[in-house]
C-alpha cells in the first residue's frame, strides 16, 4: 500500500497542500472548521508524518546535548540513567560530549549555539566559562546545569556542604574525636564544598581543624574522584602511624573504595579498626556495605531533563534552581551497626 502524503490529504479535504502543512504543524492562521476538517482526514487515512521533515517544519532538531566531563564516572552514569530513561519517553534524541579541560567546553557550547543544532542542552558538573555566559543567555538557548550552579540558568544540585556536615557529625557522634577527610582536587566545586562542610563540622563540635588531617592522592583523572586518589591519600594516612585518624569522611565513594583497599592491604579493618563514611551511594556502595551519604542521581537526571523540556517550551519562565538534601545511609562501614554500648544513638536511615 502506498504512503499517505499531504497531497492526499489537501485533495481529501479540498484544501491545498500549504493549509495542509500549516495544521499539521500547529500554525494558527487556520480556522477552526478547516483545522477539523484536515485532522478528520489525516486520521481517517490514518497519515503518518515524517519525523524529520516535522522537525525541519519547526526549525527544530529535537536533540538535546549533555556535556560532562567524565563518562566514566559512576555518579554521571546513574544520573545519565534517569536522563536517558525520561528522555525517551519524551521522544528527544540525546547527545554526549565528553570533555576534559575548559577549550573543550567552549568548543561544545559553541557548536551548541548555531541554529538548529540542538534544541537544548544539559550542563554537568562544571563551572560555565565566563566568557560564553553572555552569548548563551543572550540567544536563549534552553540550559540547564546539573550538580553545578549559576544565576543565569536553571540548576539541579545536591547540598554538598550540608551532606559533609552530616557525614562528619555522624562519626563525631559516634565518639571519634579525631576524623580526617580523603577529599578530591578543590578545583571541582563539590570537592571544595564537601571541605566546607567537613570543617565546619569540625568547628561546630570543638574541634580544631587540621590541614593534615585532610589529604588528596596525585591521580586527577575525574578531578581526584576515582578508585586510585583514594587509595594513594589513605596510604598517606596510614604512614603517619599512630597518629592516623580512626576515622574518615571520604567525598566520594569510589574514593572509599580506593581508601579501603590500602586499609585491607595494611592489616586494618573497616569498620573494627577504622570507621569510614563516603558519599553518593553508587551501586557498589551498597555490596561493599559503605555508610554513605545518598544523593538522588537518577532523580536528578530524570528531572534536569523534565525542567529543560518546560524551559524549550516556555523560554520565558522563572529561572528555577532545586537543591537536594542527602539522605545519610548507615552500613557497616562506620561501626554504627555493631555494640552500640557508650554510643550516642543515630538517626538516619538503613539499608
Amino acid at each position: 500500500m502506498a504512503k499517505v502524503t499531504i497531497y492526499d490529504i489537501a485533495r481529501e479535504a479540498g484544501v491545498g497542500i500549504g493549509t495542509v502543512s500549516r495544521v499539521l504543524n500547529n500554525h494558527t492562521s487556520v480556522t477552526p472548521e478547516t483545522r477539523k476538517r484536515v485532522k478528520e482526514v489525516a486520521r481517517r487515512l490514518n497519515y503518518q508524518p515524517h519525523t524529520y521533515a516535522q522537525r525541519l517544519a519547526r526549525r527544530q532538531s529535537e536533540t538535546i546535548s549533555a556535556i560532562i566531563p567524565f563518562f566514566t564516572n559512576y555518579f554521571f552514569i546513574e544520573v545519565l540513567q534517569g536522563v536517558q530513561d525520561r528522555i525517551s519517553q519524551l521522544g528527544y534524541d540525546l547527545v554526549l560530549y565528553g570533555v576534559n579541560n575548559v577549550d573543550q567546553v567552549e568548543t561544545h557550547l559553541s557548536r551548541a549555539l548555531q541554529r538548529g543544532k540542538v534544541d537544548g542542552i544539559l550542563f554537568f558538573s562544571m563551572k560555565l566559562p565566563e566568557k560564553i555566559v553572555a552569548r548563551l543567555r543572550d540567544a536563549k538557548l534552553p540550559m540547564v546545569l546539573v550538580d553545578t550552579v549559576s544565576p543565569d540558568f536553571d540548576s539541579i544540585s545536591v547540598a554538598n556542604v550540608e551532606g559533609a556536615y552530616a557525614a562528619t557529625t555522624h562519626l563525631l557522634e559516634l565518639g571519634h574525636r579525631s576524623v580526617g577527610m580523603v577529599n578530591a582536587q578543590l578545583v571541582s566545586t563539590p570537592a571544595l564544598e564537601r571541605l566546607q562542610g567537613y570543617r565546619h563540622a569540625l568547628e561546630s563540635h570543638g574541634i580544631t581543624y587540621s590541614e593534615g588531617l585532610v589529604k588528596t592522592g596525585s591521580s586527577n583523572k575525574q578531578d581526584g574522584f576515582n578508585r586510585e586518589a583514594g587509595y594513594e591519600a589513605m596510604e598517606e594516612f596510614i604512614e603517619m602511624g599512630p597518629d592516623m585518624p580512626r576515622a574518615f569522611f571520604v567525598s566520594s565513594d569510589i574514593q572509599a573504595m580506593g581508601a579501603i583497599a590500602a586499609l585491607t592491604e595494611s592489616g586494618l579493618r573497616v569498620p573494627e579498626d577504622v570507621a569510614i563514611v563516603g558519599f553518593d551511594d553508587i551501586e557498589l556502595a551498597r555490596h561493599m556495605r559503605l555508610t554513605t551519604m545518598r544523593q538522588p542521581m537518577y532523580q536528578m537526571g530524570v528531572l534536569a531533563i523534565e525542567r529543560l523540556v518546560a524551559r524549550m517550551s516556555n523560554p520565558e519562565m522563572e529561572i528555577l534552581h532545586t537543591t537536594f538534601s542527602p539522605t545519610l545511609i548507615v552500613r557497616e562501614s562506620c561501626g554504627a551497626l555493631r555494640s552500640s554500648e557508650g554510643m550516642p544513638s543515630v538517626k538516619s536511615k538503613q539499608r
